[in-house]
């Protein structure tokens, strides 16, 4: 089947209206109408060849929301007609370890929702820049927000997962301090979900101006991390930091805050490598600098049913997909509030 889609033919090009090919739903596999398409800064390192590896012609969007359309003869868990949702993998080996754990995000063979292997034409996957997709019933998520909030559900299935995934895992909740680094699309989500945990949260930035707006999202205190004396002042008081940034920095202005046996989690990917972190910092108090990779689908399922039940959702701005190109460049510029929502409607338009 031939849908519309928005892409890229190199790395050095602008993306373009292009048509893609999609397969016909097996057995197991599930097709979605795409209604709307978070984009995230992945996608743009991806398509921009920033990141190694990128098969072309590509076409980003892992953050999928939208309607059922087929259902192979086999599946069960999905209907036609339901809302549902598709994040950053779309297939896996299902047997390993780490598939057996619902930790799919893990697995060696996991298939990322674009420029992935894969059987289909052209030999990779395309992502959620396009009117269709087709994605085996395990990889496909509920939506049981209300139709009216779809658009903004869309980031949760990637910015509300990578960090729900390691709050959850480092236990936030009431009685626990948790440092939320960076407030862009993670982290604006991060302060959400940590809030709506129980958890007391403390928000960095590097901008005294985002302070209103890092409260009225729910934090409890913001700290302008250039500041040497509000730093100091929070030494030795979190429990867990959640580190957004996908810049290079000095993590001990960060460590240096956790309490002992602290741990802060590095969720944002910079293109080059922290600064080596000072190692006295860490055994002095038996602090951790740990990872985390977005989610497995369970906990995935787990986060938007939380998100539901909260009425959690991401704060975003709607572009049509020919508008792709500059949101690209205000995304690098920072000038977001907090992510970008494609509207796929435009795609044919």
């Amino acid at each position: 089947m031939t849908v519309k889609a928005y892409g890229a033919h190199s790395g050095d090009q602008p993306l373009e209206s292009m048509d893609i090919t999609r397969r016909a739903p097996g057995p197991h596999d599930v097709q979605i109408d795409i209604a709307f398409c978070g984009v995230c800064h992945s996608d743009l390192h991806q398509v921009r060849g920033e990141w190694a590896g990128t098969m072309y012609p590509c076409v980003p969007g892992h953050e999928i929301v939208g309607r059922v359309a087929a259902v192979g003869a086999h599946v069960s868990s999905h209907r036609v007609g339901d809302l549902v949702g598709v994040g950053c993998m779309v297939d896996s080996c299902k047997g390993c370890a780490e598939c057996e754990d619902g930790l799919e995000n893990y697995c060696d063979g996991m298939v990322g929702t674009y420029n992935g292997v894969t059987d289909d034409a052209p030999g990779h996957t395309l992502g959620g820049y396009s009117e269709q997709i087709v994605v085996h019933e395990r990889f496909v998520l509920r939506v049981s927000h209300p139709e009216a909030q779809l658009a903004s559900v869309a980031p949760l299935l990637c910015a509300g997962i990578t960090t729900w995934s390691p709050l959850r895992h480092w236990g936030a909740g009431p009685g626990k301090r948790v440092g939320i680094v960076g407030i862009g699309g993670l982290g604006h989500m991060g302060i959400k979900l940590a809030r709506a945990m129980g958890a007391h949260v403390v928000a960095f930035t590097t901008s005294e101006s985002k302070r209103r707006a890092a409260e009225a999202l729910g934090a409890h205190e913001v700290v302008v991390s250039t500041d040497p004396e509000a730093m100091a002042a929070r030494a030795k008081s979190l429990d867990l930091i959640v580190n957004t940034v996908a810049a290079p920095h000095n993590l001990d202005a960060f460590t240096s805050l956790l309490k002992r046996d602290g741990t802060m989690v590095l969720v944002g990917a910079p293109a080059s490598p922290h600064p080596s972190p000072e190692v006295f910092n860490l055994i002095g108090k038996r602090r951790s600098i740990a990872g985390s990779m977005i989610g497995g689908i369970p906990e995935t399922q787990e986060m938007l049913d939380f998100c539901a039940e909260h009425g959690i959702v991401a704060d975003i701005e709607m572009i049509r997909a020919d508008d792709i190109n500059a949101a690209y460049e205000r995304m690098l510029e920072g000038d977001v509030k907090y992510r970008f929502v494609i509207d796929n409607a435009t795609l044919a338009a």
